[in-house]
């Protein structure tokens, strides 16, 4: 029964509006409190924001920086609050997470001109694993406001020889959109995609593999991008253009009465 009431209750949250998440997380957790722990590991929240005491940089919070209450920044490699035994990356991995911040940093401004990114990066036995997360908030318009939360987790196994390795990558975007003009009217679009790819890359040095994941970040994100257009925008606006004309009145009727004339002069031409 556990398992069914873990299916229903994450098939809820997918319909439900992503800047609601954590509200109505934390409602169904009242519901079923025995699910807590499959809820919280399962289900995808907003990212938050810090601010790196030391560098003054900001970053996104996530369960992958986090150990207990504490989050680590990708900037200082230090917890907030102080942990002394947090877990990190060992210094050679350290080094390339570095590198994989500053890489996508230029990325968010190239795509996203503003917001904020981060990656971390943890050891595996035979490679490491990481994600990215990339945050865009609008531009705080009182008419118009939205979000856009991406996490990228990617799992690197290195082959024997190392010249090559074996790429996982699941992407999980939640984007919402709501608008309160005169021309549109108040309109609420929200929804998130999931998608997994994997494959094998060629690797000849460390810098390789940001270069790899990089590019299955970026066709990800574009296709992802290009789905969320076509299913929210794309059929929203069929649908609005369904309900409504997008035509004037007068333009309407201008319509109807070329049909009758023709109508009848095709009438007319008949009997004759």
């Amino acid at each position: 029964m556990t398992d069914k009431q873990l299916d229903h209750a994450l098939d809820l949250m997918r319909r439900l509006p992503p800047q609601q998440i954590e509200r109505n997380l934390s409602h169904l957790l009242d519901l079923v409190p025995d699910l807590c722990e499959e809820l919280l590991s399962s289900v995808d929240q907003p990212l938050k924001v810090a601010r790196d005491k030391q560098s003054g940089k900001e970053y996104l919070l996530c369960d992958y920086n986090r150990d207990g209450d504490s989050y680590r920044s990708p900037w200082s490699n230090q917890y907030d609050p102080p942990l002394d035994d947090g877990n990190v990356p060992s210094e050679k991995l350290r080094q390339l997470e570095m590198d994989a911040n500053h890489a996508f940093d230029l990325y968010r401004e190239m795509y996203f001109e503003g917001g904020v990114s981060s990656v971390y990066f943890w050891d595996l036995d035979h490679g490491f694993a990481g994600v990215i997360l990339i945050k865009k908030v609008g531009d705080g318009s009182k008419k118009i406001k939205g979000c856009w939360d991406s996490i990228h987790v990617v799992e690197v196994q290195e082959k024997s020889g190392g010249r090559n390795a074996h790429y996982k990558l699941t992407t999980t975007v939640m984007l919402w959109l709501q608008t309160n003009k005169q021309s549109s009217g108040t309109m609420n679009l929200g929804g998130s995609l999931t998608r997994q790819i994997e494959g094998d890359n060629a690797v000849t040095d460390a810098f390789s593999h940001i270069a790899n994941i990089g590019k299955m970040v970026e066709d990800m994100e574009n296709k992802i991008r290009s789905t969320l257009n076509e299913i929210y925008f794309g059929k929203t606006n069929n649908i609005l253009n369904g309900l409504r004309s997008v035509n004037s009145l007068n333009e309407l009727k201008a319509q109807e009465a070329v049909k009758t004339e023709l109508a009848q002069a095709l009438q007319k031409r008949q009997k004759e």
